[in-house]
């Protein structure tokens, strides 16, 4: 896991996040930001990407640290919730804590290898398939377990066409586990 704080201009922004909340939140981390801070992934990223908020409300914490709020004006980096990612089912029993003790108000959450992968597969862009090269020459990901994941904990829950899914998947076990069975 990650140091104990998080690089500029992260520090300073998730610092005056913190101050402006009012209670305890919880952001569930994913995307480019939980890959770098919690993996180690060399590349930038101007956004934290979350899937849950608990504690405030979505839509107050973008008024805050969102793209228009006065935080991105300030840091130039800015909240955004995920609304189109789909998570594995059990996904919050696997989150890790990033920079816990940190903050007094703020937690961050980052998923699971396996997990954040998953949540890449829908949209499979090209900067999404070198986060998945990354993670798996980096040995964060088995293939077995991501296949085993995504068809316990995921596919059921695919809305659409569960064969682009499936094929973006068998894609993936190749391209980045070749030789290694996948089937569990």
């Amino acid at each position: 896991m990650p140091n104990d704080a998080p690089a500029e201009p992260w520090l300073s922004f998730l610092n005056d996040l913190d101050a402006a909340l009012d209670e305890q939140t919880e952001l569930h981390c994913i995307g480019g930001f939980a890959i770098v801070q919690a993996y180690g992934l060399g590349r930038a990223t101007g956004d934290i990407d979350f899937l849950v908020v608990s504690g405030s409300s979505s839509s107050g914490l973008l008024d805050v640290g969102g793209k228009e709020s006065p935080l991105c004006k300030k840091h130039r980096i800015y909240l955004d919730v995920v609304t189109v990612a789909t998570a594995p089912e059990d996904y919050a029993a696997r989150v890790a804590p990033l920079y816990p003790g940190f903050w007094q108000k703020l937690r961050l959450f980052v998923l699971e290898a396996h997990d954040l992968a998953l949540t890449k597969l829908e949209r499979n862009f090209e900067r999404d398939r070198a986060d998945i090269a990354y993670l798996a020459g980096a040995g964060y990901l088995n293939a077995a377990t991501l296949w085993e994941r995504y068809h316990k904990e995921l596919r059921p829950y695919v809305i659409g066409r569960e064969s682009w899914h499936d094929q973006t998947l068998d894609l993936w076990l190749a391209a980045y586990f070749p030789g290694e069975p996948a089937r569990s």
